[in-house]
């Protein structure tokens, strides 16, 4: 398999996690989001992603899956082990729910294209985007800590969906220094996965790509 990659991408982070918690090996190939106006517009990588984001994961059969959470759910399938969704229907929903707070709502509207379009177009000053940026990961992160139940992860003892969507939103919310401390428990879920291999060899410091 092949990835298409870039180390601060929350989405390719996501998908690497996945890949690296399921054994999977993989090669990787680097698409820098901002440098020469951004090589997710060539064309040569429209033709791989004609949504022109990442991640891109290039099967060994030749097939193309686009956006992390319809990748992740592909390989937790054809690779049934570790199990990244519980198996009772209503848990399964709930991992789901929390996973796709984090990536349906707090990540798209802190996502490149819409900070650029902010800064470029709406011509807002980066202390008024850092602001916006602040603003929605909170709200989230306060509906998600109630979320959270006991247990090392935020579903409980076992690694799921929902803790591979929470650890990139967490890596940014420190990089651009929200303030965590309301929120105890995705602290402490963060801290957990981290002393996993397989969180610390997808973060983005640990990229070849890494600036």
């Amino acid at each position: 398999m092949k990835l298409y990659s870039y180390f601060r991408s929350s989405a390719a982070y996501r998908t690497r996690i996945a890949l690296n918690l399921k054994g999977l090996p993989y090669e990787m190939a680097f698409i820098h989001l901002t440098r020469d106006g951004g090589h997710q517009h060539r064309p040569d990588y429209r033709a791989i992603n004609p949504q022109q984001r990442v991640p891109s994961l290039v099967l060994d059969n030749g097939e193309i899956l686009t956006q992390s959470l319809a990748i992740i759910e592909y390989l937790d399938e054809a690779h049934p082990q570790p199990p990244l969704l519980p198996t009772d229907l209503i848990e399964r929903a709930r991992v789901r729910a929390m996973a796709q707070l984090i990536a349906c709502d707090i990540h798209p509207l802190n996502n490149l294209a819409p900070l650029q379009y902010l800064k470029r177009v709406l011509k807002h000053e980066q202390a008024e985007i850092d602001t916006w940026y602040h603003h929605w990961i909170l709200q989230g992160f306060e509906a998600l800590e109630t979320m959270i139940g006991s247990g090392l992860y935020l579903a409980g003892d076992h690694v799921t969906l929902a803790d591979i969507c929470l650890v990139p939103q967490v890596y940014n919310a420190r990089r651009l220094k929200v303030p965590l401390d309301r929120f105890p428990k995705i602290v402490a879920a963060d801290a957990a996965c981290m002393q996993l291999p397989a969180f610390q060899k997808a973060s983005p410091e640990n990229q070849p790509d890494a600036e």
